[in-house]
């Protein structure tokens, strides 16, 4: 217990930039542009998102949590399932610049659940 804060945070930052980065590249996918090709851009986002699913995970493990104990995270952990989904939709599976803009806004009104399930402990989000 004696690290839980800096996990935390180092947990919420990880979330930071990982929705940050999804932005911008869904911003980059819808507009086709080439930057989306440069190898930083395919690299750094599994580094972080890699690093926000250990922090969590490591989390999990320090409280002695499980997600089938919390419905708040067996929540969260299902709209994470939903997010990558729809996120690689938004990225480059979309057909369409379209239809990956429309899977851009789904994915952050799923992340934007998350954090509001995170905060509130309730699988209600926002809405508790």
């Amino acid at each position: 217990m004696e690290h839980y804060f800096l996990i935390k945070h180092l947990h919420m930052t990880a979330a930071a930039l990982s929705i940050t980065l999804f932005v911008i590249r869904a911003w980059w996918s819808v507009q086709e542009s080439p930057r989306l090709n440069a190898r930083w851009v395919k690299v750094l986002p599994h580094l972080i998102d890699t690093a926000l699913l250990g922090l969590g995970a490591t989390l999990m493990i320090l409280l002695s949590v499980w997600p089938w104990q919390l419905p708040w995270l067996g929540a969260k952990l299902l709209a994470l399932l939903a997010y990558i989904g729809v996120g690689t939709m938004a990225i480059k599976r979309g057909p369409t610049p379209k239809a990956r803009a429309i899977a851009a806004v789904v994915a952050v009104a799923i992340f934007a659940y998350m954090l509001g399930a995170a905060i509130h402990h309730s699988p209600l989000s926002w809405l508790a």
